[in-house]
């Protein structure tokens, strides 16, 4: 699969937007799937109600996240299941792949699961000899093309139909140039249905772990989910740490958020509740921190940790939208994952709280109420008090600070942009101002606001 590259948000974007069709379409196309979720909230009179709840039980259950663990893997071993704890990637990777080599298995399919892209799986268990497919459709088509998820909920949202059919007749043999939806679905589905049939591990991510009854709960669309663990005689489910609620009947507010925020669906075609194995099968739950609890620490981020992955953040970003999920760099994309990545490595990701208008659009949206915004923001502050910033940025907002702080400082420089962009306007429109390069500039005016203002507010 495809490795992270070196390079910054705004190189990313840049590269993307090379190809302006593609950028249109991404756009509208998320855009849609926003209006649609506005559509199922606006049918709900409690959705507000709902959300508030939601974030209650989160903030609750990430003030006591240890007792609930425990009380979680006291339910599972009781149900039967195996439990297992990782401080980090590496050793979830180590213990999925011991698990495998205890059972014999050298080949498992996979539904999607963000935690596994971010602990980088595939590549782990395909180095050590373990043939691993991806059986969400946009996952395979991913796999496929030797490309990484670029959207939480819809992983191949970048990939249009045309690239998928040329994908399809490569690798699975279909008719050149045939790109119609429901072949390539049919041809997809044809295709997996022998990796079901031929795999005996199969790994599943978890929406919502129940600490009352030992319980997790997959929530998808496709039932690949569901054919993978059912058909399998070992069921491994990777968890991480922030996807436990309280008790069963707090499922109702959560499933209702979901779905409705993700793809504007009243809920997912498939809630799958996962507790006890059958006779002779395996259920092994791999608990996994990875970073979080350093993220729980940290009073002003810890409620990124609420994020029940829906995507909705993303659907409504202007940013995101016009620059693409490859330009994060980073397994989750868009404002929340621009607030999640710095918390892992901060001089890697340090641009990314910056990728953002701060619009507030992504808070307004989120089911959880988290408060993505102010938190890209702080982000910022800390990226600079850290000494991560670029030196260039620093100097520049230091004289921006200096300049709007100072009355007359500010007059005699608006008065000094508007001279020199009358006079010689290639002072401003020129290569080495970043600011232009994506925008037009509008005419300057001839009397500045301030003046303006002073002259009517005495009439």
């Amino acid at each position: 699969m495809a490795t992270r590259e070196p390079g910054d948000h705004a190189a990313f974007a840049e590269k993307f937007n090379r190809d302006e069709a593609r950028v249109n379409w991404h756009d509208e196309t998320l855009w849609t799937v926003r209006k649609r979720r506005d559509l199922r909230a606006g049918q709900l009179p409690e959705w507000e109600a709902l959300r508030s709840k939601a974030s209650m039980i989160k903030d609750h259950t990430l003030s006591n996240l240890h007792d609930y663990w425990v009380q979680f893997e006291k339910n599972a071993i009781a149900n039967g299941a195996r439990v297992h704890w990782a401080a980090d990637a590496t050793e979830h990777n180590i213990i999925v792949h011991d698990i495998l080599k205890t059972n014999g298995v050298a080949k498992m399919v996979k539904s999607k699961s963000m935690l596994t892209e971010e602990c980088h799986l595939n590549e782990y268990l395909q180095d050590n000899g373990i043939d691993v497919v991806d059986s969400d459709l946009g996952e395979r088509i991913l796999q496929l093309a030797d490309e990484r998820p670029t959207h939480i909920v819809m992983p191949s949202i970048h990939i249009k139909k045309e690239e998928i059919g040329e994908l399809f007749h490569q690798h699975l043999g279909t008719p050149k140039g045939m790109s119609d939806p429901q072949f390539l679905t049919e041809t997809a589905r044809h295709h997996l249905r022998d990796v079901f049939l031929t795999r005996s591990a199969a790994l599943t991510g978890v929406n919502f772990a129940i600490a009352e009854t030992g319980e997790f709960v997959v929530c998808t669309n496709e039932g690949n989910a569901d054919m993978g663990a059912h058909l399998a005689d070992v069921h491994i489910a990777s968890v991480g740490i922030e996807k436990i609620i309280p008790q069963r009947k707090h499922l109702g507010v959560f499933l209702r958020l979901l779905a409705r925020s993700a793809t504007g669906q009243f809920i997912t075609t498939y809630s799958s509740h996962f507790s006890v194995p059958r006779k002779g099968k395996e259920i092994h739950i791999v608990i996994v921190d990875n970073g979080r609890s350093r993220q729980l620490a940290r009073e002003d981020f810890r409620n990124a940790l609420k994020c029940i992955k829906c995507g909705a953040c993303m659907n409504t970003c202007p940013v995101y939208r016009r620059s693409g999920g490859y330009s994060y760099n980073y397994t989750i994309s868009g404002p929340i994952g621009s607030i999640l990545a710095p918390n892992l490595d901060m001089a890697d990701h340090k641009d990314l709280p910056f990728a953002s208008t701060l619009c507030g659009s992504c808070t307004n949206v989120c089911p959880v109420k988290i408060d993505i915004h102010q938190q890209l923001y702080k982000w910022r502050q800390v990226i600079v008090a850290e000494g991560h910033a670029e030196n260039k940025k620093k100097l520049a907002m230091k004289a921006m600070s200096g300049i709007l702080s100072s009355p007359s400082l500010f007059k005699m420089a608006a008065k000094g942009f508007s001279w020199v962009s009358g006079i010689l306007p290639v002072a401003v429109k020129n290569k080495f101002n970043a600011w232009y390069h994506q925008r037009e500039m509008p005419e300057v005016k001839k009397e500045t606001f301030t003046a303006w203002y002073k002259r009517n507010h005495k009439e």
